[in-house]
């Protein structure tokens, strides 16, 4: 049986990024590059034809923003999913796509294999973050004392294994593989603990779980328990 062909669609203002990105993608016998931009205000007008499943969008590109696009898309296109490109120095605006509701976020020089990975996870309609990013994006939440009404308080001691796991950027597949447990379990597990801390997916979870400092939090928790 034919595997469900993937429609890509590439917004970056650098030639070299975009021939790339094309070139690493299409090893993927699943996936279809249908169109590309230089710009924010070119890939708009270009996906409102083409409307491809995944859009890799640069964060800063000229005459319309990544994050102005992503606003765009996110109202008008709710279907389509969008990968943010990013480099390091974009903590900021990688914060702002993450209110806006972002599906994954890269780094640009991440290797093939994420972005084959991040295209196809967000394509099933969950959210990918890059692991380089998780610690680089978040690390410094972690020296505030912020906490957000003792939240992991509510979880048992497998769902905040789980929530460690997803916080280091792991997929549920390698979740399940360290944990021994299956990927539909790991998926269940996720479900139930974005639910009891009122996180709307892996990344906002990542957020609570980190401003909860949840490695300290485990160990003082369940540490009598070994």
């Amino acid at each position: 049986m034919k595997k469900e062909e993937i429609k890509i669609f590439i917004a970056d203002d650098h030639d070299i990024i975009r021939q790339g990105l094309k070139r690493i993608l299409s090893f993927e016998n699943d996936f279809s590059i249908i169109g590309e931009a230089q710009n924010g205000s070119e890939a708009l007008n270009l996906i409102k034809v083409e409307k491809p499943d995944v859009l890799l969008l640069d964060l800063n590109m000229p005459v319309m923003n990544g994050i102005d696009v992503l606003q765009n898309i996110k109202e008008k296109y709710s279907d389509i999913k969008v990968i943010m490109l990013t480099v390091e120095n974009d903590k900021k605006t990688i914060h702002q796509a993450i209110d806006i509701g972002a599906d994954g976020y890269m780094l640009k020089d991440s290797a093939g294999e994420e972005i084959i990975n991040a295209v196809k996870t967000v394509f099933q309609g969950e959210k990918y973050i890059d692991k380089s990013l998780v610690s680089m994006l978040f690390g410094a939440l972690k020296n505030k004392k912020e906490k957000v009404n003792n939240i992991l308080d509510c979880l048992s001691k497998r769902e905040i294994e789980v929530l460690l796991k997803i916080s280091k950027g792991m997929s549920n597949k390698e979740i399940g593989n360290e944990l021994y447990l299956s990927e539909k379990t790991v998926k269940n597990y996720a479900t139930n603990i974005f639910r009891k801390i009122n996180a709307p997916d892996r990344v906002h979870a990542t957020i609570l779980a980190i401003k909860n400092n949840i490695e300290e939090y485990y160990m003082s928790r369940f540490s009598s328990d070994d």
